[in-house]
């Protein structure tokens, strides 16, 4: 596995990389609401490569109706993770720096540390935000990274958004969150916040889905 990982504290929220925790589901973090969600998006290698390629090229969030703006990788050298053997062990020494990528109109690839401002509404609320890449995965069957907020958001908490090749050559795309209120409306009506994450996961599906962006 390679995984570029990128931990600061000015993230407002304490469980950092929480998304990937199995029993997110059950034993959320703190005064958060979890959500989590999978679709099987095709199958084959060029399915998975294309859906790979939307979702680092932030097509998630440009699908779902936000703008990106002040998109900022992090500066300095950054950790890019190693590979690992079956077993654990590790078989390739980590690169110093990871190599950045920019889409047509300029803007970077996602990438470990990145800053990115958001704007848009979503249920019909506001939807405007500072996120940070908290971490990327980048293996030979699985792609992704995990988004957690800096500040300015109605919630404070993270995402992960996974592509999946799987054995049986099946694509699956997968979004996992905790989500705690923030906004004084958001923290009297929870409700809200599932309803905001449920239509969050219904545009990113739209986004990344070869149903809705290409012909099957």
């Amino acid at each position: 596995m390679r995984r570029g990982s990128f931990n600061d504290d000015t993230v407002d929220y304490a469980a950092v990389g929480a998304t990937q925790a199995a029993d997110l589901m059950h034993y959320p973090p703190e005064r958060s609401i979890p959500a989590e969600q999978s679709w099987r998006i095709g199958s084959g290698e060029t399915r998975f490569r294309a859906a790979g390629e939307l979702l680092m090229s932030w097509a998630a969030q440009r699908g779902a109706g936000l703008t990106l703006s002040d998109v900022r990788p992090a500066s300095g050298p950054m950790y890019s993770g190693v590979s690992f053997d079956s077993e654990g062990n590790p078989i390739a020494p980590s690169r110093a720096e990871a190599d950045l990528r920019y889409d047509a109109d300029g803007t970077p690839y996602v990438a470990p540390g990145t800053t990115v401002r958001v704007a848009g509404r979503v249920a019909g609320q506001r939807a405007d935000a500072e996120l940070r890449v908290i971490f990327v995965v980048d293996e030979p069957r699985r792609v992704g990274y995990a988004l957690g907020t800096v500040g300015e958001s109605v919630v404070s908490g993270e995402e992960s958004l996974m592509i999946e090749w799987l054995d049986n050559d099946e694509v699956w795309f997968t979004v996992r969150a905790f989500d705690a209120p923030s906004a004084l409306l958001y923290r009297v009506v929870p409700a809200l916040v599932r309803r905001r994450r449920r239509e969050l996961f219904t545009r990113y599906l739209r986004a990344i889905s070869p149903l809705y962006n290409t012909p099957a």
